[in-house]
């Protein structure tokens, strides 16, 4: 549950913070590789539940935030979404395997998108936002890895 509050109110934060202080820009795109992270956490532990915590996190951004910043904060999770649903549905890998592979995928349209739509489409911006979500996926996969290797040398 404490994955699912976290996910939910980091959208929520990140993109009230967009909306307030849009010239921190680099310091909010370096927040988005704990999005990743959490919305990892939220779908290992609820699956395709996960959809139902970013839409509430959504409706929540609506609200709080500036309607373009919510805009395409939903564009680029839906399309990520979309993308993760069709790895974790077809790939017959391990998880930590598809985890890596989804977001390998989606990391790179979910930061075109999400930075083209609000006009903060910059190469610091850009390379910050991807360079901190890939290291918060594969930090996540490590653990992963590590953890089945401890418990196959436990067996």
């Amino acid at each position: 549950m404490l994955f699912l509050i976290a996910y939910i109110s980091s959208v929520v934060l990140i993109n009230f913070a967009f909306s307030t202080a849009p010239h921190l820009d680099i310091i909010w795109s370096a927040w988005g590789g704990l999005v990743f992270v959490l919305r990892d956490m939220v779908q290992t532990r609820f699956g395709h539940g996960a959809i139902a915590a970013m839409l509430a996190a959504l409706v929540l951004s609506y609200v709080t935030s500036d309607p373009s910043i919510a805009l395409a904060s939903a564009t680029a999770f839906a399309v990520s979404e979309c993308i993760d649903w069709l790895v974790f549905s077809v790939t017959r890998r391990p998880l930590h395997d598809r985890l890596w592979i989804s977001s390998a995928l989606s990391i790179p349209l979910d930061t075109f998108i999400f930075f083209g739509m609000i006009d903060a489409f910059t190469p610091a911006v850009i390379l910050t936002a991807m360079a901190s979500k890939f290291a918060g996926v594969t930090a996540v996969w490590l653990i992963m890895v590590w953890r089945l290797r401890k418990q196959a040398v436990a067996s």
